[in-house]
């Protein structure tokens, strides 16, 4: 046979659906309770910005933009869904996936200027005391606050348990958590009613600071994604799974990349020299097929298979 041969398989030769990380969240229900639970927390927002607006509240504001942060979460897997569906073309070859990160990236840069924002205006309500108009529509506005993200909680939860979708219980009890900063800015609002105003600029500060903290973690998954980055356990379990194929004498260079929801893996696995082509061929079928059945989270993997005295990368570099 010849020294190393490059075997491309793609799921579609197999009867089975692979390539998802979380397939429920793309399922008709899954997604039909990701769309509509974020279309409450987008009402609830604008019912709270437009609060914000009569009262003049620091508090309701960073609250508000903390909601609208959260149903915005939405927006790239409706976008990896609806745009990265497309085919692959000659041009992007490995399809729109990446439309997703591009979305992440926008949402952490709004949600990072909204917060700078936020803390600023605080500050110059500290520094500069306002008095905070109609307590009452601030009040009320929290509560509305909390009232959705429970609501998007109680339906996220609800139909996550009932189509089996860890990502989508968390979610639900992200939301649930989140519905604690409305009920702060009430508590906000009792300060400033009892005489205590600058209660509103703090708790405002105090949400700023939370959803910082959140938009500090989503951003370095973002740009850690958007550069190629994986966990290295992922690296390790493909491997694994790689070098269990019977004939796999060894695996040498394991990559992977994030496109959208799914892992493309590349890898070089040697075999005995002695095999033909088309025991080669087998065994780069095999080892690709077990890794789309023990990886739900894998798309596709490139098998290049070299003989075993002969493989990784190194010994297939140009030299002059």
């Amino acid at each position: 046979m010849a020294e190393d041969s490059e075997h491309n398989h793609s799921h579609e030769e197999h009867e089975h659906t692979h390539g998802i990380i979380d397939p429920s969240l793309t399922s008709g229900t899954g997604l039909w309770a990701v769309k509509w639970s974020s279309v409450v927390l987008f009402s609830g927002a604008f019912l709270q910005l437009l609060a914000v607006i009569l009262s003049g509240s620091v508090s309701l504001l960073s609250d508000t933009i903390h909601n609208f942060g959260d149903a915005a979460t939405a927006i790239p897997l409706g976008a990896a869904f609806v745009i990265g569906r497309r085919k692959a073309t000659d041009k992007f070859t490995y399809g729109y996936g990446r439309v997703e990160d591009i979305a992440g990236i926008i949402i952490v840069v709004l949600m990072t200027v909204s917060i700078m924002y936020t803390l600023y205006a605080s500050f110059e309500r500290i520094i500069h005391p306002q008095t905070v108009n109609h307590l009452w529509v601030v009040a009320i506005a929290s509560l509305i606050g909390f009232s959705v993200n429970e609501g998007a909680a109680v339906f996220r939860i609800r139909v996550g348990k009932k189509i089996h979708s860890q990502a989508l219980i968390a979610d639900g009890k992200h939301a649930r958590t989140d519905g604690w900063s409305s009920l702060a800015v009430f508590l906000g609002a009792i300060g400033v009613s009892l005489g205590f105003p600058l209660a509103d600029p703090l708790v405002g500060i105090l949400i700023s600071l939370v959803i910082l903290k959140t938009t500090w973690e989503l951003g370095k998954e973002v740009f850690s994604r958007a550069l190629d980055g994986i966990d290295p356990e992922v690296i390790n379990e493909i491997k694994h799974i790689a070098s269990q194929a019977k004939g796999v004498e060894a695996v040498t260079e394991t990559r992977g990349r994030w496109i959208g929801h799914t892992i493309h893996a590349e890898l070089n696995v040697a075999v005995d020299p002695k095999l033909s082509v088309g025991q080669g061929h087998e065994i780069a079928d095999t080892v690709c097929h077990n890794l789309l059945h023990e990886l739900p989270y894998l798309s596709n993997a490139s098998i290049h298979v070299d003989p075993l005295h002969t493989s990784g990368e190194k010994h297939h570099a140009f030299s002059e």
